[in-house]
């Protein structure tokens, strides 16, 4: 999402309790609130994929995805990923502090905030065991990983590749996330394949 508006500072209880009542989302960094433009089409549709393919790969498992209007809270500061999955077993109604996957859906406006600034802060999450980063505009997913002595590794997929987040155990195509959009990238894609069964 968009980062449209910053206010003044305020109390991290202030924020929780202002956000129950608000009809705009809003993210708080270091005291700070920001208010949450809307998204492209092509965002919604990759969220609502993605949340759709974790939820059906999770319904007979503990592990709770969750999509949008979930908070994760790191330090004192809260965000709000685009999907999630929370494999804790802890509940809280409107936050997670122990995320195992979150997923953030890039545009030209967010990639750079997402892909350094957030993603600093995301990896303080001590359970949080993947990070992928999704294009909307042209196909492409940056999928951070944890290896077994904790270091943070990075694979990079396109059409044509498949992707597993180990720690659900769920390999997905490229190919079904970006199912729904129609950027140049996946247009070519189609119209390729659709060649390639005529033969």
């Amino acid at each position: 999402m968009t980062i449209a508006t910053k206010y003044n500072l305020i109390t991290e209880q202030d924020y929780l309790t202002g956000e129950l009542q608000s009809e705009v989302r809003h993210e708080f960094i270091d005291g700070e609130v920001y208010a949450m433009a809307g998204a492209h089409k092509d965002h919604n549709l990759i969220t609502m994929t993605v949340s759709y393919l974790f939820y059906n790969h999770l319904q007979d498992n503990p592990c709770q995805p969750y999509a949008s209007d979930m908070k994760v809270k790191v330090g004192k500061n809260y965000f709000y990923p685009d999907v999630m999955v929370d494999c804790s077993g802890k509940e809280e109604d409107y936050y997670t502090e122990n995320p195992t996957i979150i997923v953030e859906v890039l545009s030209k406006t967010t990639r750079q905030h997402d892909k350094t600034f957030k993603r600093q802060a995301y990896f303080q999450i001590p359970s949080l065991q993947e990070y992928a980063l999704i294009e909307q505009d042209f196909v492409e997913i940056e999928l951070w990983f944890k290896t077994q002595d904790n270091h943070w590794e990075q694979s990079v997929h396109y059409l044509g590749d498949d992707m597993t987040f180990h720690s659900i155990g769920l390999t997905v195509s490229v190919e079904d996330i970006y199912r729904r959009v129609k950027n140049a990238d996946m247009l070519e894609w189609l119209e390729n394949k659709d060649k390639r069964q005529e033969l």
